[in-house]
């Protein structure tokens, strides 16, 4: 089961509490999709303890959306990292990729 907090003090932080899975994942994007736009939206995991494969499409995606995720537990950022890794085409001859962590 899953818990949502929101505080809003500038950036609206949403804190996720115990499983997410896809079925929380849906709930999850209207809750964001809802929220008035030109905001930042971050996505507190510290107390995620459980994710499925859909959950890091999803939480991948958000990135991508420019929704930070903080307190990601280090399991689910590495998931994460290797699926990003596995949907970027592969890089020919002598090519590097960077990635830039803040």
């Amino acid at each position: 089961m899953l818990k949502i907090q929101r505080k809003a003090n500038g950036d609206v932080v949403l804190t996720l509490s115990g499983r997410l899975a896809v079925d929380d994942a849906s709930e999850l994007s209207a809750v964001l999709a809802a929220e008035p736009a030109g905001r930042a939206l971050v996505l507190d995991l510290k107390d995620v303890v459980l994710v499925d494969r859909e959950t890091i499409s999803f939480l991948r995606a958000c990135e991508g959306d420019g929704i930070a995720l903080r307190n990601c537990p280090p399991y689910i950022r590495a998931w994460i990292d290797r699926e990003q890794g596995s949907h970027e085409p592969s890089l020919s001859h002598g090519d590097t990729a960077n990635r830039v962590d803040d």
